[in-house]
């Protein structure tokens, strides 16, 4: 690792409706990653809690200074590591709705950032399932972007993954030099698209990714498709489990000269046109 870069790890893991149980998983992983030598420790959508029945998600849903993520936030302070909590399920505006919500913790145990998820996932799974993320769940609208130790991060949740607006915004708008994509992508969807639109927001925002996802049967309705990425600004896959469905961590090194020198040799960020221009152009 040089003077110019730091360490992540991105987790991969399947939680279950137990909270206790998934909270030990996260535990030993952060102590993995710790002896890796990372200190930030990304965790993929819905870590603390994937219900396996309609309804139970909503009945555990907290506000940010509840005890589950109070829990979190020990972890942090105790392991003295960022923590990327990806997909919280925090309690919405009223009971019928929650936020799922990306929180980042400092290594004092503070939390730094929440993003809520904007793009909702109200789809028909060629050969799945059939879901309405809408109905239990409220849309945020904010994009979220935030100065760490690791770079500039800009948080998004899953299902964002396949609306570039919001990459492109936090790259030339927020400065985001590092992206995070905590995902529960379903297996079919996965295995059609989740390494290609990984790597295509990569290349378009000269960003690293790094992509924490559940992987494996959560329950007997409920399967993710797993794959684990840590990816660089060129576009490389930089890091990754050797098991799609495997519970562990992948470790890989920010490196600032690097997103310095892709942005330069390639400087689309001079040559993207603004807003104005399309909307001159389409007149």
């Amino acid at each position: 690792m040089s003077v110019n870069s730091v360490r992540v790890a991105a987790v991969q893991m399947t939680s279950i409706n137990d909270l206790a149980t998934n909270y030990a998983t996260c535990s030993r992983l952060i102590k993995e990653a710790a002896s890796a030598g990372a200190k930030l420790v990304c965790f993929p959508e819905n870590f603390s809690f994937v219900g396996a029945k309609d309804g139970e998600s909503l009945k555990i849903a907290e506000p940010l200074e509840g005890p589950i993520m109070k829990g979190y936030c020990a972890l942090a302070r105790e392991s003295n590591m960022w923590l990327s909590l990806g997909g919280f399920q925090e309690r919405g505006s009223d009971d019928a709705h929650l936020c799922n919500s990306h929180v980042l913790i400092d290594d004092t145990g503070n939390i730094r950032s929440t993003y809520k998820k904007m793009h909702l996932f109200d789809v028909d799974v060629p050969g799945g399932a059939v879901y309405k993320e809408s109905s239990f769940t409220e849309a945020g609208k904010e994009i979220v972007s935030v100065d760490s130790p690791f770079g500039r991060l800009g948080l998004t949740v899953c299902y964002d993954l396949r609306f570039p607006e919001i990459y492109q915004q936090l790259r030339f708008h927020h400065g985001a030099q590092v992206l995070l994509v905590p995902a529960a992508f379903t297996k079919v969807t996965g295995e059609a698209h989740w390494e290609v639109l990984l790597r295509a927001r990569a290349i378009e925002t000269q960003c690293y990714v790094i992509a924490a996802a559940q992987g494996g049967k959560h329950s007997e309705k409920r399967e993710s498709f797993g794959d684990t990425l840590i990816i660089d600004p060129w576009g490389t896959v930089i890091g990754r489990l050797p098991d799609r469905a495997s519970t562990g961590i992948v470790v890989a090194d920010i490196d600032f000269s690097l997103i310095e020198s892709v942005r330069k040799k390639m400087p689309i960020s001079q040559h993207r046109k603004p807003i104005e221009f399309w909307k001159q152009a389409s007149m």
